[in-house]
C-alpha cells in the first residue's frame, strides 16, 4: 500500500511537472507571434473604420455576423450529412466547435446523446482495438513462420512496433488525402488527422467546411467518416496497447523487488549474510517444521497403518498397498 501511495504521488508530480513544461514551450512559442496578430488585426480594423467610416458598434455588429456566418460555410449545416458529421464528433469527443445546437431542445439532446453515446463508444473502440491487436500479433506469428523460425513467439515490444507502424501509416494516408480535397499542405492535414484521431479537436482545421463540401462531393464526405472511426479504432488499440504495457510494468515490479529482496530464495546472497532479526526468523521457521516432522513421527510410531502425507504409500492411495494395523495382544 505504501508503495502504491508513492507511484501515485510521483505519477501526479510527473503531469504537473509536464504540464509546467508544456506551459513554459508553448508560451515561449505562441506568445510573440500572438501579439503580432493582435496588432495586424487592430490595425486591419482601423483602416475599415477610416476608410467605410464604421463606428465602434458597427465593427461589433460585423464581427458578430461573420462569427455566425462562419458555420454555415459548408452549406446546410443541420442536414442529414452534417447531423451525422456532428453526431461523430460528439460520441467520439472531438469536438471541433465547427457547429452546436442553437435551440434549447436541441442543447438538451446533446447531453442526454452524449451521456449514453459516450460510454457506449468507449467499449465497441475498446473491443474493436482487441480485435485489432490479435490480428495484428496472428500477422506477426505468420510472418516469422515464413522467415523460418522454430518457435516464433510475439512479444509485446513486437506489438508496440508494429501498432506504432499502423499509426504512422494511417496518419499518413489520411494527410495525404485531406490535403488533396482541402487543399492544405501536408503538414497541415497531418496535424489535422492527429489532432483529429486522438479526440483532441482543436477546430482550427476542420475538414468538410469549404465549398459546401457535405452535400457536393458524397464520395468525399463517406470517406472522411469512415476514416475518423476506423482511424480512431486503429490509435486507440495502440494506446491501450502502450497503457496496458505499462500497467503490467507497474504491477510486476513490487513482485520482483519481492522476489529479489527475499532471504530464503535459492542461491540468495543475503541468505548467507543475515541480520539478526532476518536469522532469528529463519530459525523460528526452522523449528516449526522440525517440530511437525517429530510429530508425524511420534503418530508413525503409534500407529504402524500411518503413512506420511509424501510417503508412496499415501501417494498411491490404495488400501491393499497399505500395511494393516495389528492389535496388541493383552
Amino acid at each position: 500500500m505504501r508503495k502504491q501511495s508513492v507511484r501515485t504521488a510521483a505519477l501526479i508530480l510527473c503531469i504537473l511537472s509536464y504540464l509546467l513544461v508544456g506551459a513554459a514551450v508553448f508560451d515561449a512559442l505562441e506568445s510573440e507571434a500572438e501579439s503580432g496578430r493582435q496588432q495586424l488585426l487592430a490595425q486591419k480594423r482601423g483602416e475599415l473604420r477610416r476608410k467605410y467610416g464604421f463606428s465602434a458598434e458597427d465593427d461589433r455588429e460585423l464581427e458578430r455576423l461573420a462569427r455566425q456566418a462562419e458555420a454555415h460555410r459548408a452549406g446546410r449545416q443541420w442536414k442529414f450529412a452534417g447531423s451525422f458529421y456532428f453526431a461523430i464528433t460528439v460520441v467520439t469527443t472531438i469536438g471541433y466547435g465547427h457547429a452546436a445546437p442553437s435551440t434549447d431542445s436541441g442543447k438538451v439532446f446533446c447531453m442526454f446523446y452524449a451521456l449514453l453515446g459516450i460510454p457506449l463508444t468507449l467499449v465497441t473502440f475498446q473491443s474493436l482495438g482487441e480485435r485489432l491487436n490479435a490480428l495484428v500479433r496472428r500477422l506477426l506469428l505468420a510472418a516469422k513462420r515464413c522467415l523460418g523460425l522454430r518457435r516464433p513467439r510475439v512479444s509485446t515490444e513486437n506489438m508496440v512496433a508494429a501498432g506504432l507502424l499502423v499509426c504512422a501509416a494511417t496518419l499518413a494516408l489520411g494527410a495525404a488525402t485531406f490535403a488533396h480535397f482541402e487543399g492544405w499542405t501536408f503538414f497541415h492535414a497531418y496535424y489535422y488527422c492527429f489532432i483529429t484521431l486522438t479526440t483532441i479537436g482543436f477546430g482550427d482545421f476542420v475538414a468538410l467546411q469549404s465549398d459546401e463540401a457535405l452535400h457536393r462531393k458524397p464520395p468525399y464526405v463517406a470517406f472522411s467518416f469512415l476514416y475518423i472511426l476506423l482511424g480512431l479504432t486503429v490509435i486507440g488499440a495502440f494506446l491501450n496497447l502502450v497503457v496496458l504495457r505499462f500497467l503490467a510494468a507497474s504491477a510486476d515490479a513490487p513482485e520482483r523487488a519481492a522476489r529479489r529482496a527475499s532471504p530464503f530464495r535459492r542461491g540468495a546472497p543475503e541468505s548467507r549474510g543475515l541480520d539478526p532479526p532476518s536469522r532469528a526468523a529463519g530459525a523460528w521457521a526452522t523449528t516449526c517444521v522440525a517440530h511437525r516432522i517429530l510429530q508425524l513421527q511420534m503418530q508413525a510410531c503409534d500407529n504402524p497403518g500411518f503413512s506420511p502425507p509424501w510417503s508412496p504409500t499415501a501417494i498411491r492411495g490404495g488400501r491393499a498397498d497399505r500395511p494393516r494395523a495389528r492389535r496388541k495382544s493383552i
